[in-house]
């Protein structure tokens, strides 16, 4: 029955594990009724269309009488208004006071109206709202910028003391990378970690002297290669690549605007160019374009003090841009050394992790493995993709880059780590996992898993996990075979 199950809904679907979607993962997950326009039976459809609803009139005496959050029928409405606003129209450019939809003040009004609200008023109700301890609300396009899903303050007196031990470290003329891996691995400070991650992934070197000459000559080589090779992505032997990098790139994170600017996307096409040509065991593979962002977003954000997924990249000088795009493809490149088998031809080095993780698995919970198994779903279904992308697609870009602090901080992050953080990954959901029942609702759950709302608090005890799990089992044979 299972397997009749199984094939009727793959001559149902075109959404087949591992084909290309545009849209898909955490950072945009297609399942939300909000983004399609389509809302669950037991709730009232919210009435967009009318501005003078009771609901819209009276959100702000309801705000003001009040000492809780938002009600949850208003939460959906922001959340569909958020996503909104973000899609500019020409029309609404060009005429402001057109715009029914908007952040005023850092929060979004429903209204032309209520644009038109006292300062003092609305400032007493983000006082009041700033004063309780909910949880905020993030919106769909989730920010980039390092944020505690928790609402604790942004500098806490610890966060004060762990920046101060990394500036120390790094002030030092040979920074002690063991003392700064040991710091990093619980998160890196926003204010350093662009240094940090330069020195961690082995692209500048400990003695703070030889720094300097070291990316001057690092930036000068890497133009050297765009001058000697970008010309002849139209040559007949490279089109194809450069082809397929030209169709990617637009799919990377497409509901940020900063990774939809004309001056960022050229960026990109350079750096996976350049670096597929000098690969050539593996060439340009669809997933390598998602590994850009976090070292692009860190080097932009050392410029950038908020709001980076909004940034105009063209307001910039020349010769930064020139450096941030020079220090991402270095960067990048030293990532891919360490994992370039999950990239050559099959992708030996995801199939043998996927594997490992399916064996991981069977010896953390064997109820899960066993329900997975029961309704004929494949670890290669949905691991795949996690093992190609390490994770991009199912968490937000924010809790990516706090992520990869802690994998530049390991010895083998990227390649042997990340099996761990996976099997962690997978235990997170166990709850969920176990109450769906057949093969379809499983797959749709594990691949567009509900991680929107993560931040560094979830993150810190997914690693925290990770790390348990890697303790247990990386070096005891007779649970795991590495």
């Amino acid at each position: 029955m299972a397997t009749e199950n199984r094939i009727n809904f793959w001559k149902k679907t075109v959404k087949v594990p591992g084909s290309i979607q545009p849209v898909y993962g955490a950072q945009h997950p297609p399942l939300d009724p909000r983004l399609r326009r389509t809302f669950p039976k037991e709730a009232v459809k919210p009435n967009f269309d009318n501005p003078k609803s009771k609901k819209a009139s009276s959100f702000h005496e309801f705000a003001r009488s009040t000492n809780d959050a938002w009600d949850i029928e208003d939460e959906e409405d922001e959340d569909y208004l958020v996503a909104r606003a973000h899609r500019p129209s020409p029309s609404l450019q060009a005429s402001p006071s057109l715009q029914q939809c908007g952040p005023v003040n850092g929060r979004v009004v429903k209204s032309s109206t209520d644009a038109h609200l006292s300062g003092a008023s609305v400032r007493s109700t983000l006082q009041k709202q700033k004063s309780l301890p909910v949880r905020p609300i993030v919106p769909l396009i989730a920010r980039i910028s390092d944020q505690n899903a928790s609402g604790a303050p942004p500098m806490t007196v610890r966060e004060k003391s762990r920046q101060d031990k990394f500036r120390q470290l790094l002030a030092s003329p040979n920074t002690d990378l063991e003392e700064l891996r040991k710091s990093s691995w619980s998160g890196i400070p926003r204010e350093v970690r662009p240094i940090t991650w330069r020195l961690l992934s082995g692209y500048l070197p400990a003695n703070m002297e030889r720094r300097d000459l070291v990316l001057k000559r690092k930036r000068d080589e890497y133009f050297g290669f765009i001058e000697q090779y970008y010309h002849s992505r139209t040559d007949e032997h490279f089109k194809d690549t450069y082809r397929q990098i030209h169709i990617d790139i637009p799919r990377t994170n497409p509901l940020i605007p900063l990774f939809q600017q004309p001056t960022v996307q050229e960026v990109f096409e350079r750096i996976l160019f350049i670096w597929a040509i000098r690969h050539p065991a593996s060439g340009y593979v669809q997933g390598i374009n998602d590994l850009v962002t976090p070292f692009f977003v860190v080097f932009l954000s050392e410029f950038v003090e908020e709001d980076v997924e909004n940034f105009e990249m063209a307001s910039l000088p020349l010769e930064t841009r020139r450096n941030i795009e020079a220090d991402s493809f270095w960067c990048m490149s030293k990532l891919l050394d360490g994992i370039q088998d999950n990239y050559t031809f099959a992708q030996p080095g995801i199939q043998n992790k996927v594997k490992a993780l399916e064996e991981l698995v069977s010896r953390i919970d064997k109820n899960i493995h066993g329900h997975l198994r029961r309704y004929e779903v494949e670890y290669l279904q949905f691991a795949f993709r996690w093992m190609n992308n390490l994770l991009m697609r199912e968490l937000p870009l924010r809790c990516t880059i706090r992520l990869w602090d802690t994998y530049q901080a390991e010895a083998e992050g990227f390649s042997h780590f990340h099996l761990y953080v996976c099997a962690a990954f997978l235990m997170e959901w166990r709850k969920e996992i176990m109450s769906m029942v057949d093969f379809q609702g499983l797959l749709m759950l594990l691949q567009n898993l509900p991680t929107i709302h993560w931040g560094n608090e979830e993150v810190g005890l997914l690693l925290a996990e990770a790390y348990r799990l890697k303790y247990m089992f990386a070096d005891a044979p007779n649970h795991y075979k590495r």
